[in-house]
């Protein structure tokens, strides 16, 4: 008890028992101690802040590192599959897509490895699920490796032809694509119906339409530079008809200018009846034939690669017993030899 009220006592004996003993123990408040008092509070906080601003840039670095490793594996990874494994995945292809790697330089021009592969996986596609080859086979291989060199050398033809084209001002229009298209598909050669000619693309060449435009309009790029190539074709092909209208005999003139060996001496007979789907003659020249009258003849027509001249000799039914006159243009790639010869080609895969 004695105890207890000597600490109470010693409590409040510490009071200050005047105003000056109580200002004498209060602080004063001024800018300098508030400023201590702040630098006080900030030098506590550091301690936490630093190590914090340590660890985020710390994470920012690690990250950057590990992202600028991630991108030069993937792209170790793509170009030794590419270039020396010389792989043609689905994988590969989409990147291929997305990151034009070259496979070769035609001149001044660089071939994109998309281009190659896009040719090759179509000769794939058809051998595999339409003839059923079996590319594990040692015979299987040989054929891949004829398609690898197959494909490789067309794209470069294509980039030349591409050149060629830029050069004589000729271009295929989007409008052109669709008439082509239009034409095949009146015929059934590719189905009628919308979803059975998608069918037929992605089955026989796993394409999609988009990829058979694509396909296309070079084809026609090549078909158009033709006679800027060789006028004389077509000049050929002109004096013929004049004949013809003149009133020579269609055999007459057959044998006289036709280019097919197998038809002029015969005067330009196919030897069997035509139907609108015979994938042996071009959809243009077929669409012509049926257009006419018994004993008709038609004008010049655009056969691609060659000019034509039909008569309808007989119709059968829904078939036609027809005659034909052929000029028939050089292969586009002996135009190609010179620009070779002038411009260097490199190939970034040997096959």
């Amino acid at each position: 008890m004695k105890k207890t009220f000597k600490k109470v006592k010693e409590k409040y004996s510490k009071k200050p028992k005047t105003e000056q003993d109580f200002n004498q123990q209060t602080p004063n408040i001024t800018n300098k101690t508030v400023s201590e008092h702040r630098e006080e509070v900030l030098s506590s906080a550091r301690k936490y802040i630093y190590p914090l601003q340590h660890s985020k840039h710390k994470i920012v670095l690690i990250t950057t590192s590990l992202f600028i490793v991630t991108i030069l594996a993937f792209f170790t990874f793509t170009m030794v599959s590419l270039y020396k494994q010389k792989s043609y995945s689905s994988f590969l292809y989409g990147v291929s897509r997305v990151i034009p790697f070259p496979v070769a330089k035609a001149g001044p021009n660089f071939v994109a490895y998309e281009n190659y592969l896009f040719e090759l996986k179509h000769y794939i596609h058809y051998y595999q699920n339409q003839q059923k080859l079996d590319f594990k086979v040692e015979s299987g291989q040989q054929q891949l490796a004829e398609f690898k060199k197959r494909a490789l050398e067309k794209v470069v033809n294509d980039a030349y032809i591409k050149q060629l084209a830029k050069e004589k001002g000729v271009s295929v229009s989007n409008q052109e694509v669709e008439a082509e298209i239009q034409v095949v598909r009146n015929q059934n050669r590719l189905g009628g119906s919308d979803k059975v000619f998608e069918d037929v693309l992605k089955e026989y060449w796993g394409w999609s339409v988009d990829d058979f435009k694509r396909s296309l309009r070079q084809q026609l790029l090549a078909q158009k530079l033709l006679p800027v190539l060789d006028p004389t074709v077509q000049q050929r092909a002109d004096q013929a008809k004049q004949e013809l209208d003149s009133g020579a005999k269609f055999e007459a003139v057959a044998k006289k200018y036709s280019d097919d060996a197998a038809s002029k001496d015969n005067g330009g007979e196919y030897g069997y009846a035509i139907d609108k789907s015979n994938r042996d003659i071009s959809a243009n020249t077929t669409a012509a034939l049926f257009k006419l009258e018994k004993g008709e003849v038609s004008d010049v027509v655009n056969a691609g690669y060659s000019l034509e001249i039909v008569k309808n000799i007989q119709p059968e039914g829904d078939k036609v017993k027809a005659a034909h006159i052929t000029f028939n243009y050089k292969d586009i790639n002996s135009y190609l030899n010179d620009r070779k010869d002038k411009n260097k080609t490199t190939l970034y895969i040997h096959l």
